[in-house]
């Protein structure tokens, strides 16, 4: 097969690893628009589960990421100021700009022939026309998918929060996060090591906070100044940096989640966030790409007909996403409607900060919703109950929103 991909994103790289060890006669390109190592944003964050498809899949790029990768088990969380700890599974961060490096590495070791600086600005492009398959991993913004806009359905919803993807040289050895009080309302950061010198910062608040604080005029080193100043327990004196790249300034941005109503039409197929996003604060966006790429690997080797394979494809990763999508919707909400937890006492609010995907949350007063969550671990009929209700009351809510 002769096949395109466009974006060289991860998953389009990692697509490209795993068909040409399928089939070294493969003639597959990878076309990205930008320069080499000039990708956007920081560190990405992924669980050692991902770590063993990826072993299956191409146990020596999964080895390079692994030891490029740093780990952490604990979560930390300073509400106002105080500081509660939460242990939990081992999570995993690595730059995206270390991880894109390696998987186009590995694909050009492969044979893929992988072109930075060349953009592909629709189906008509020529490097597309004789391809047997035209992959669509062109991102979020995808010309590919939005050139057939009406067969593939995208629906796009923004959040209300504003936030912004910073870095910082402080290097945390745990998920760590900070709520701090203003005067104009609550703002908050994430914040995660992905190398020995550096880590994210995802700051986050309400748009009336925004204004409040000034972020919505205040320059990019004024912002950070002030930010600064209102983390400086979480940051100990290290400082934010607002670009990765010296020609893109930090941005505060509005989170937008896509779903799509099919993910393939004749030859092209959409893979990763032309196909959909989860909101950011369940950190699972590159894993889902990684697992796409998985997903149409399968397909394609499983079943020689290409529609057959695209439409099979297509139908197992909606349904997998569910679960995902489910959990990022409520995960926003949660944050969005921050204020409702923050009269819990700190370590309260910090097990319903783990507790944030579940849809009976909302509806349960806070205080009351943590007391029987403390008694399902150990009132087993308790436990059966919740986890029946949860599905039933995601469905029955979803159901009244179609």
């Amino acid at each position: 097969m002769k096949l395109a991909i466009v974006g060289g994103g991860p998953a389009g790289l990692y697509l490209s690893i795993l068909l040409k060890r399928q089939d070294p006669t493969h003639d597959i390109a990878v076309y990205e628009r930008n320069p080499e190592g000039s990708t956007y944003g920081w560190g990405v964050t992924f669980w050692a589960g991902l770590l063993d498809k990826l072993r299956a899949g191409d146990p020596e790029s999964a080895a390079a990421v692994a030891e490029a990768s740093v780990t952490w088990t604990d979560g930390v969380a300073i509400v106002r100021d105080e500081r509660t700890v939460h242990r939990g599974d081992a999570g995993f961060g690595i730059g995206r700009r270390r991880m894109l490096g390696l998987l186009a590495d590995r694909a050009r070791e492969l044979g893929v022939r992988v072109e930075f600086e060349h953009d592909v600005p629709g189906p008509d492009a020529p490097e597309l026309a004789d391809a047997d398959l035209v992959v669509a991993a062109d991102g979020v913004n995808s010309a590919l998918r939005e050139a057939h806009a009406g067969h593939f359905g995208p629906t796009m919803t923004s959040g209300r929060n504003k936030y912004i993807w910073l870095g910082t040289t402080k290097v945390f050895d745990s998920f760590s996060f900070a709520f701090k009080e203003t005067e104009h309302g609550w703002i908050w950061c994430y914040a995660y090591g992905f190398s020995g010198e550096r880590s994210t910062c995802v700051v986050e608040c309400s748009p009336e906070t925004w204004q409040g604080l000034g972020l919505d005029t205040r320059g990019e080193a004024d912002s950070l100044n002030l930010l600064e100043k209102l983390f400086h327990d979480l940051l100990d004196g290290h400082e934010l940096i607002g670009r990765d790249r010296a020609d893109a300034p930090a941005q505060w941005l509005t989170f937008r989640t896509l779903t799509t109503r099919t993910w393939h039409h004749r030859n092209l197929v959409l893979l990763g966030d032309a196909a959909h996003t989860t909101h950011y604060s369940i950190g699972a966006g590159t894993t889902l790409a990684l697992e796409d790429a998985l997903a149409l690997a399968e397909a394609l080797h499983g079943h020689p007909d290409l529609d057959t394979a695209l439409t099979t494809y297509g139908k197992r990763r909606r349904a997998e996403l569910l679960s995902a999508q489910s959990a990022a919707r409520y995960s926003a909400q949660w944050y969005e409607n921050l204020p409702r937890y923050m009269a819990l006492e700190p370590a309260h609010m910090f097990a319903l900060l783990g507790q944030r995907h579940s849809p009976l949350l909302p509806h349960i007063p806070p205080q009351l919703y943590y007391r029987l969550d403390r008694a399902a671990d150990h009132l087993q009929p308790l436990r059966r109950l919740k986890r029946w209700l949860g599905p039933h009351l995601a469905r029955a809510l979803h159901t009244r929103r179609s």
